[in-house]
Order: C-alpha cells, then sequence, then structure tokens
C-alpha cells in the first residue's frame, strides 16, 4: 500500500515562490523504482497533468502552462517528491496532487498511467 502525503501548498501573492512537497509511505514497494509527478485540479475544472519525473530522476516532464517556471525534483533517498513553483500566476491556483506512476513505468502524464494519488494540498494565487 502506497501513502503519498503532500505539504507546502497556501495563500501567497502572484510573482511569488512556493515548494510543494511530497512524501511517500510504502510497505513493500521501492521508492526509486517508480515514476513519480503532480497534477492539479482547479475549482470548476477538471484534473490536469503539471509535470513528472522519470523512476531514475531523469526525464523531467513539465505542462506547457508550467514550463520554465515549475521545476519537478526528487529524493529516492528521503522518498521525496518536490515541486518548485517560481513566478506563480493566479491561474495557478489549485489543489495540487503528487502522485505515483507503475514500477519501472513511462512517467504519469495522464490519468491512465497513475498508481496512486495522494489527498492533495491547496495552493491560492492573488493578484
Amino acid at each position: 500500500q502506497v501513502q503519498l502525503v503532500e505539504s507546502g501548498g497556501g495563500l501567497v501573492q502572484a510573482g511569488d515562490s512556493l515548494r510543494l512537497s511530497c512524501s511517500c509511505a510504502a510497505s513493500g514497494v521501492t521508492f526509486r523504482t517508480y515514476p513519480t509527478g503532480w497534477f492539479r485540479q482547479a475549482p470548476g475544472k477538471e484534473r490536469e497533468f503539471v509535470a513528472a519525473i522519470g523512476w531514475s530522476g531523469n526525464d523531467p516532464y513539465y505542462a506547457d502552462s508550467v514550463k520554465g517556471r515549475f521545476t519537478i525534483s526528487r529524493d529516492n533517498a528521503k522518498k521525496m517528491v518536490y515541486l518548485q513553483m517560481n513566478s506563480l500566476k493566479p491561474e495557478d491556483t489549485a489543489v495540487y496532487y503528487c502522485v505515483m506512476g507503475r514500477q519501472y513505468g513511462s512517467i504519469p502524464t495522464s490519468g491512465g498511467l497513475v498508481r496512486s494519488w495522494g489527498k492533495g494540498t491547496a495552493v491560492t494565487i492573488s493578484s
């Protein structure tokens, strides 16, 4: 069983930065063999892909809307995934979800590639 717990959300102003963290607690799962990522869901909108990173820490991939502003990283020794968000915009307001893909699988860029979801952390950007 996998538990993903996000933290770091909050209320900031446009142009500010936030760093989201995701800790992974898993029995019978070797964290370093699973790709991970982030999705978000804005009020009244569908959940969308934000960023993902391969199980080895290579091949970060971003949605066009956040490319150049967000950076995903992971620390396999600590079983952590991070999302550094810079130059935040009001349209980045959403609940952000940490996800884990399938073992040695493709990076989770769509819901169908996600094995486990966290419960989310809320990010609000004021203009």
